[in-house]
Parts: C-alpha cells; sequence; structure tokens
C-alpha cells in the first residue's frame, strides 16, 4: 500500500496540502508558502500573523486594521476613503512625526534629530559643529563661541594673544555676515532667472 498523502486542502488556495508542505493555523490547513499577509502578501511564520475571521495578516496590516478603522473591520479603507481622511484636520500629535523644520545655524539646510547637536538654544549638524578658525572638530565641552561663531578654545586663545582683544575677530565676523547675507540674494536671483528660461 502506498502512502497517498493527506486529503486536506489549503485554505487559501483550496489545493491538496501534502505533508511536507503542511502548516496549521487556527484549525485550519495552509501550503507553508500560501501561509501570507492577505495585504502585503508577505510570508508569516506562526509568530508573526494574526486572523480575522480566517483571513490572514502580519502583526503590522493586523494594528493598521484597527489603527485606520477603530475596528478590527476585515477590510481595509479603499483610496477615497484615504483621500478624504487626508483633508481632515491632522491630530494633535501628528506634528511629533512630521520631522523637523529647525535649520543648521551655520549652513541654513534643515537638521534632522539625529544629526543635531543643540549649544546655546541653536540647532547645528554634527558635521557643522566645528571651529570657525580652524575646523577643527568641537564638542560640548571643547567650543568657545563669540556673537554666535564657533571656536575651539585652543583658537579662541590664540586669537585673542594676537592682538590682546577679541576686536578683530569682530570685524571680521561683521564681514563675514555681511558676505553671506548679500550672496543669498544673489543665489536666489539666479535661480528665478533659470526659472524664466526654462
Amino acid at each position: 500500500m502506498a502512502f497517498t498523502g493527506t486529503l486536506d486542502k489549503c485554505n487559501a488556495c483550496g489545493k491538496t496540502v501534502y505533508f511536507v508542505e503542511l502548516l496549521t493555523a487556527d484549525e485550519k490547513t495552509y501550503h507553508k508558502y500560501c501561509f501570507k499577509c492577505s495585504h502585503c502578501k508577505g510570508p508569516l511564520v506562526m509568530s508573526n500573523y494574526s486572523s480575522m475571521d480566517g483571513t490572514l495578516y502580519c502583526k503590522t496590516h493586523f494594528e493598521q486594521l484597527f489603527k485606520e478603522s477603530g475596528n478590527f473591520s476585515k477590510n481595509f479603507h479603499t483610496s477615497k476613503e484615504k483621500q478624504l481622511q487626508t483633508r481632515t484636520t491632522p491630530s494633535k500629535h501628528s506634528n511629533l512625526f512630521t520631522g523637523t523644520q529647525e535649520k543648521c545655524t551655520a549652513c541654513r539646510k534643515t537638521v534632522y534629530p539625529l544629526e543635531k547637536i543643540t549649544m546655546e538654544e541653536e540647532p547645528y549638524h554634527k558635521s557643522c559643529f566645528k571651529c570657525a578658525h580652524g575646523g577643527c572638530p568641537l564638542t560640548h565641552s571643547s567650543y568657545s563661541s563669540l556673537n554666535g561663531i564657533l571656536y575651539c578654545k585652543h583658537h579662541f586663545a590664540q586669537l585673542f594673544m594676537e592682538k590682546g582683544t577679541y576686536s578683530h575677530v569682530l570685524e571680521a565676523a561683521k564681514i563675514r555676515s555681511t558676505v553671506v547675507q548679500v550672496a543669498e540674494p544673489e543665489e536666489s536671483e539666479n535661480k528665478t532667472d533659470d526659472e524664466a528660461e526654462e
């Protein structure tokens, strides 16, 4: 007498399930390759699945169903329902997940939380947090600041020793800030000229 296998049918595809590909979950039989999330089609294992009325979901999409509808209804929202949801006012907690609008004090580009250092209530990129005189990397304990310009303690002391005062440093800072302010409008004018050519 030859072994004929099982007579069980896969709950997902309806085909016969043989013993080597048999998987049983919630008292239902599946092929191992048919045991996947009905939403994302990602493979499931016994430790990361949930089911609702016989429909399989990965934990992520099962939780998403609850978050979208407030209950565990079987269906995800359609695209029209999603559009209606996006038109509503944002949640009071949504600003926690929208990113940051902070700009680096040194380069004026957006500073994201993983690359941010805050010094004297001013945000900096870690890579921009360096000495204005020598380009030395700075730390919270190794910097000095004069009119918002960062220096390492060594160069800060060296600049003072040159003339016995910081007046020449302040003058250089004024010139530098004036050059930056003049350069920024020129860049925006160039952009509008380029846009006009298009």
